[in-house]
């Protein structure tokens, strides 16, 4: 009875902590913001340079249906690109690990790609491939691929050796060997790869839009910068911040489903 009691205590703690854990980052946000309001109501910065919370959302209430619109764009850019980007990254892990003068030869240029900035390759994108979609999704694509290829190369790697020499033992094949040993133990490395690549197709998308287009948040960043409505320039950022923390949050959930036996 005394143990029974003792764990019902234990785990009431267990959730109180739980919560806790959970509110600490609301109540930084909260913290932040009253600062932020507080000294946009002083004055000691002018509201033109940093507009207040209350201003934002007002921007953000008045503007939704626009950015709605802007926003269904940027999205499909980025899905596309992010979808394109996995393929890519699937593939390119798939062959580094298949034949070790792939590795050699590719993985050098892989990282040197990701060593140009990516607001120097959008104008040679859109001066190649012109204002239309095809420049956004291959920049996305280009930003998108690498943590996924670097990812599940070091998961397919870090395959268990003891059950690849029994699989080999066993007289099983190339596809077998990675059916069942290789890509289950790359699951975990793919998705947390894939955390990092769905923001980045999002901010992507927005910077493709930067130097060219007729629509995205990007263009509407663009637009609402030159008015100097600088609310407007918030609002936006803000609401890409919230669909780039939204989308890593359903990869986590996906990370769930498709990884049932994992604990986190």
């Amino acid at each position: 009875m005394r143990k029974k009691s003792q764990n019902i205590i234990s785990s009431r703690a267990n959730k109180k902590n739980g919560f806790a854990s959970r509110l600490l980052p609301f109540s930084a946000i909260a913290a932040v913001l009253v600062i932020w309001q507080t000294v946009s109501m002083t004055g000691l910065v002018p509201e033109f340079m940093l507009p207040s919370p209350v201003g934002v959302a007002r921007a953000f209430i008045g503007d939704f249906p626009l950015l709605m619109s802007h926003l269904w764009t940027s999205l499909a850019e980025a899905f596309l690109g992010l979808g394109l980007g996995i393929l890519v990254g699937f593939l390119a892990a798939l062959l580094m690990d298949s034949f070790e003068g792939c590795y050699r030869a590719f993985y050098p240029v892989i990282v040197i790609t990701q060593t140009i900035p990516t607001i120097a390759i959008a104008p040679l994108l859109v001066l190649w491939m012109g204002y239309d979609i095809a420049p956004k999704v291959t920049l996305i694509v280009i930003v998108t691929f690498f943590p996924i290829a670097v990812g599940l190369l070091e998961g397919f790697r870090s395959a268990d050796e003891d059950a690849l020499r029994l699989l080999k033992a066993m007289g099983a094949g190339r596809w077998q060997i990675f059916r069942y040993v290789k890509f289950p133990q790359a699951l975990n490395s793919f998705f947390s790869s894939l955390r990092i690549s769905v923001s980045y197709s999002v901010v992507g998308a927005v910077i493709a839009e930067w130097l060219g287009g007729y629509k995205g948040l990007g263009v509407y960043m663009t637009r609402v910068r030159s008015a100097y409505a600088f609310d407007k320039m918030f609002a936006v950022i803000f609401l890409i911040s919230a669909i780039s923390l939204l989308l890593m949050g359903c990869v986590t959930l996906l990370r769930k489903k498709c990884m049932p036996w994992e604990k986190k």
